[in-house]
C-alpha cells in the first residue's frame, strides 16, 4: 500500500542580510511590524554591509521628513526614527528601516532654506555626505534640529555633563562658508566654542 508523502518544504535563498537575520531569528517575521504584548513593534534595521541588527523600538523621536536623494536628487517622503547616535527612516512607521545616519560621524545639523530652496528645510552633515530634508512646518524643522544636535553632542568628545569635560578633538568652530550658503541661527556642531553644548 504506498504511503502519503510529505510535501517538503521548499528552501528560499536568502540574499539579504535582512532576510538572513530575519530566517534565524524571526521564522515567520516579515518586513512589517508585528503585534507584541498589544503593541506594534518596528523591525530592527539590518546594516547591509555589516548584517548587524539595530533595534528601533522605542525612540527617543520620530516624524515624517521629506528627504533628497543622495543620488538621483529627488526628493522622497520617508518616516525618520532617532534613537541613541543613529537616524534611521523608512517607507512608513510600520515597515524595516531601509536606511541609517550614523550621528557619531556627524558635523553639524543647520538649517537649509537657501540651500535646498525648499521651506522648512535642514542638513545633516558628515565628512563624506550632507543630508538635505525638510519639515512640514517650522516647529517641526526646530524640534529635528534640536533633537539631532542633542545626539551628535552626546557623541562628540568635547561634550560637558555636569562639571565634567572630556577633552578631545571637536573641530574648533564652524568651518568657513560661502554666506549664501549659510541660513539662520540653527547651528549645532561639535565645537567646544558652540555655548549649546555647554548648558
Amino acid at each position: 500500500q504506498p504511503q502519503a508523502t510529505q510535501p517538503q518544504p521548499q528552501l528560499s535563498t536568502l540574499n539579504s542580510p535582512q532576510q538572513r537575520y530575519q530566517s534565524l531569528h524571526h521564522p515567520s517575521h516579515t518586513s512589517t511590524s508585528k503585534m507584541s504584548g498589544g503593541r506594534l513593534t518596528r523591525p530592527p534595521f539590518i546594516d547591509p554591509t555589516t548584517g548587524i541588527a539595530y533595534d528601533t523600538a522605542n525612540s527617543e523621536f520620530e516624524a515624517y521628513l521629506t528627504k533628497q536623494s543622495v543620488w538621483l536628487r529627488d526628493w522622497r517622503r520617508r518616516f525618520f526614527i532617532l534613537k541613541g547616535s543613529r537616524l534611521f527612516f523608512a517607507k512608513t512607521p510600520y515597515e524595516a528601516p531601509h536606511g541609517m545616519i550614523d550621528l557619531s560621524r556627524c558635523t553639524t545639523v543647520k538649517s537649509a532654506d537657501l540651500k535646498s530652496h525648499k521651506k522648512h528645510s535642514f542638513e545633516i552633515s558628515t565628512p563624506e555626505t550632507t543630508y538635505l530634508l525638510y519639515a512640514d512646518d517650522e516647529k517641526a524643522k526646530d524640534d529635528w534640529i534640536g533633537s539631532v544636535g542633542r545626539a551628535i553632542v552626546r557623541c562628540s568628545s568635547t561634550y560637558v555633563s555636569r562639571g565634567k569635560t572630556s577633552q578631545g578633538g571637536g573641530n574648533g568652530g564652524r568651518a568657513s562658508q560661502n554666506d549664501d550658503d549659510y541660513d539662520d541661527d540653527s547651528d549645532y556642531s561639535n565645537s567646544s566654542n558652540n555655548p549649546y553644548f555647554n548648558d
